[in-house]
C-alpha cells in the first residue's frame, strides 16, 4: 500500500502547457506555471533530457493544460512571439533583442507564424483575425470579415507560394460545439470560403503541405477529417470541447503520410497513429494525451492518467522493432505522488428515470462513503486523468464517483445533444439515478453520501438535493450557478448566450423555475459554498443570494468568500483553504 497524499502535494502540482517542439525537434519548449502562479518558458532537451529557464524580458500568460493560445515559434526557429503577462505581443529573439509589436486593443491570443516568416496572425477578443508584421513595416490588418462573432484559432499555409489563413467561426445562440464553421481567406485574392458541416468544426490543421485535417462530429462523433475525407471513423471521441484556444488531440507527420490522435473511450484516453492510405490505425500510448505535435520523427504530448501524474512525453518509432517507443522528458507534480496508492477508476451505468443510460466512473476505496462529484461545463467531461483531488479524498476513505449526466461531452452528439433544454432539469435527474444506483449497490447510504460540484456541477449538486433532500447528508458548491436567468447578464462574452440552448432564451419561464433560490427551503441538509470575489464566469452575488435564501429559510450553510479569486482557486492560500473546509464539512456531516 503507497502513502496517502497531503494537501501540501496536492496543491504544489506543478503544471506544464502548450509545449512545442523546435523545428529542429531536438527540444521542447513549453510555459511552467509553479504552485505560485509564476510562469516561465523552460526548454527541454529531447537527447540529452536537460532543461533550462529561457530567459525573456516580460514573463509569459499563463496557460491551462490542455489549451494554449500563448505563444508560436518565430522564423528563424529560435526566436518566438508571445503574448506577454500584462497582454502585450512580443517578439523574443533571444538575450536582449525583444520588442513589443503593434496589436489593436483588446485580449491578444493564438499567434501563429506567416510561412514566409514575416508576418503573425493573433485573435483579438475571441473575435477577430489580424495580421501583424513582425518588423513594424505596416498597420495591423483584419483578416475576418466580421461576419461570425467568434472567430478562433488560425493557422496560416502556404498555396502556391501565396498565404491562406485558416480558422474556426460560430455566431451565437450557438456555441462552438453546437455549430462551428471552417473559414479560410486567400491573402493574395481577399477570397474568403466557408465550409460548413452539420454539427462542429474545429482544431484546423495542415497536413504535409497544404492539406487542412480537423475534427467533425457530422457523423455523431467527433472524429477525425482529411480535407473531404472522414478519415477515422469510429465511435469514439478524437477530442473535446472548445473551451480554450489551441486545443491539440491530434497532429500530422511531416510528410503528411500519417496523423496522430488521441481517443476518449468511455473517459479512458489512448493516443493512435492513423495511415492516411491505408487507414490502418496503431494504438502507440494509454492515457490521457493533449497538446499533441509532431516534428520530425518524434510526437510530443502531454500525457496523465488516473495512476500516471502528468508528464511531458516523446514518442519515437523503432524501425528495427517496428513499434514507438515513449520516453518521459519531464514529469510535472512533486515526485512524492509515485509513492501514492492511485487507483483507476471503475466504469458502470445507471438507468435514468426516462431510460436515458448515464454512464459514471467510482474510484473505490471501499469504505461506505461516496463523495459524489459533478463535473462543470456543463459540455463537457472529467476524462480519468490525474487529478489530485480525486486522489485525495479517496484517501481519506471516500469512494468519489464521476457521473457524466446527459449533455456531458465524450459519448457522441447524441448525448451531448440530450443535455440542450434540460439543464437543471433531465441531467438533475441523472445526478440522482448515479446517487440511487451507488447506495442501491450498498457503496453508500443517504447518510454516507454527499454531492460535490463546481460552476454548472455546482447547480445539478444543489438542484439534486433539492429535488431529493433525503438522498445525501450534505452538498458541496463551489462557485455554483444559482440563477440562470441572471447568468447570461452577468458572464463572460464567450457564455452569454450559452443558456439559450441549455434552458431557453431571456424571459423563458423555465429560467425563473431552475432558479436554485426557488429551492431554498427544500435544502434542508447542510452546505458548503466557496466563492472567488472577481468570478468573470458565475459573479459572486449569485452565491450570496442563495446563503441570504437558506439562511432565512432556517437552513444550516457554511459559506467562504475567496478575496481576489476567479473562476476556480489559484491562489495557494485558497488552495489549502478549500481542502480544509472541505475536510471539515466531510467530518461534520458524516462523522
Amino acid at each position: 500500500m503507497g502513502r496517502p497524499p497531503t494537501i501540501d502535494m496536492c496543491i504544489s502540482t506543478r503544471e506544464l502547457s502548450e509545449p512545442q517542439p523546435s523545428p529542429t525537434g531536438d527540444s521542447v519548449l513549453a510555459i511552467e506555471r509553479g504552485a505560485g502562479g509564476d510562469t516561465a518558458f523552460v526548454a527541454f532537451s529531447l537527447r540529452g533530457g536537460s532543461q533550462h529557464r529561457r530567459e525573456v524580458a516580460v514573463a509569459p500568460r499563463p496557460a491551462r493544460g490542455g489549451s494554449g493560445g500563448v505563444w508560436c515559434w518565430g522564423p528563424d526557429g529560435v526566436a518566438i512571439v508571445y503574448v506577454d503577462a500584462a497582454n502585450e505581443l512580443r517578439y523574443d529573439q533571444g538575450g536582449s533583442m525583444s520588442s513589443t509589436l503593434l496589436v489593436p486593443p483588446g485580449n491578444v491570443s493564438s499567434p501563429v507564424l506567416s510561412p514566409d516568416g514575416h508576418q503573425v496572425f493573433v485573435v483579438i477578443d475571441e473575435g477577430s483575425i489580424w495580421a501583424i508584421d513582425l518588423d513594424g513595416a505596416a498597420d495591423p490588418l483584419r483578416i475576418d470579415d466580421g461576419r461570425h462573432e467568434f472567430c478562433w484559432d488560425p493557422i496560416a499555409v502556404d498555396v502556391n507560394g501565396g498565404t491562406v489563413v485558416h480558422w474556426q467561426a460560430w455566431s451565437p445562440p450557438d456555441m462552438p460545439w453546437d455549430h462551428s464553421v471552417h473559414v479560410a481567406r486567400n491573402l493574395a485574392s481577399g477570397e474568403i470560403t466557408i465550409v460548413e458541416r452539420p454539427g462542429q468544426i474545429q482544431q484546423l490543421r495542415a497536413v504535409g503541405t497544404s492539406r487542412i485535417a480537423y475534427l467533425s462530429d457530422a457523423s455523431g462523433w467527433l472524429n477525425l477529417w482529411l480535407g473531404e475525407d472522414h478519415l477515422v471513423n469510429e465511435a469514439s471521441e478524437h477530442g473535446g470541447p472548445t473551451w480554450g484556444p489551441r486545443e491539440r488531440t491530434f497532429a500530422g507527420s511531416p510528410r503528411g503520410d500519417a496523423i496522430t490522435f488521441t481517443r476518449n473511450d468511455d473517459g479512458f484516453g489512448s493516443l493512435c497513429v492513423v495511415d492516411v492510405a491505408t487507414g490502418a490505425i496503431t494504438e502507440i500510448g494509454r492515457g490521457v494525451h493533449t497538446q499533441v505535435q509532431w516534428v520530425g520523427d518524434t510526437i510530443t504530448a502531454l500525457r496523465s492518467g488516473a495512476v500516471t501524474p502528468h508528464q511531458l512525453v516523446a514518442y519515437q518509432y523503432d524501425d528495427a522493432l517496428r513499434t514507438w517507443t515513449r520516453n518521459v522528458v519531464d514529469a510535472g507534480p512533486a515526485a512524492q505522488w509515485q509513492d501514492v496508492d492511485l487507483v483507476e477508476p471503475s466504469t458502470h451505468r445507471a438507468s435514468g428515470a426516462d431510460g436515458v443510460v448515464v454512464p459514471f466512473r467510482r474510484y473505490e476505496a471501499g469504505h461506505g462513503r461516496c463523495l459524489v462529484c459533478v463535473h462543470g461545463g456543463p459540455t463537457d467531461q472529467w476524462q480519468v486523468e490525474f487529478m489530485p483531488r480525486v486522489a485525495y479524498w479517496r484517501s481519506q476513505g471516500w469512494d468519489v464517483i464521476v457521473p457524466d449526466p446527459r449533455g456531458s461531452t465524450g459519448h457522441g452528439r447524441k448525448f451531448a445533444l440530450l443535455g440542450q433544454g434540460e439543464w437543471g432539469g433531465a441531467d438533475v435527474d441523472d445526478v440522482l439515478s448515479v446517487v440511487n444506483y451507488c447506495q442501491q449497490q450498498g457503496w453508500a447510504t443517504p447518510a454516507t453520501t454527499v454531492v460535490m460540484g463546481s460552476s454548472s456541477g455546482g447547480f445539478l449538486a444543489l438542484l439534486a438535493a433539492a429535488h431529493a433532500p433525503t438522498s445525501c447528508a450534505g452538498v458541496i458548491a463551489l462557485y455554483p450557478v444559482c440563477e440562470p436567468a441572471s447568468l447570461a447578464q452577468t458572464t463572460h462574452r464567450f457564455e452569454a448566450h450559452y443558456t439559450d440552448a441549455l434552458i431557453g432564451p431571456p424571459g423563458s419561464p423555465i429560467l425563473e423555475e431552475r432558479s436554485v433560490l426557488r429551492h431554498a427551503a427544500s435544502l434542508s441538509m447542510p452546505l458548503l459554498l466557496m466563492h472567488g470575489t472577481d468570478d468573470p464566469v458565475v459573479s459572486i452575488e449569485q452565491s450570496r443570494s442563495l446563503v441570504r435564501s437558506v439562511r432565512n429559510a432556517g437552513g444550516d450553510v457554511t459559506y467562504e468568500e475567496f478575496l481576489g479569486e476567479g473562476h476556480g482557486f489559484r491562489m495557494e492560500e485558497h488552495k489549502v483553504l478549500e481542502y480544509a473546509h472541505v475536510a471539515a464539512f466531510l467530518a461534520r456531516v458524516c462523522p
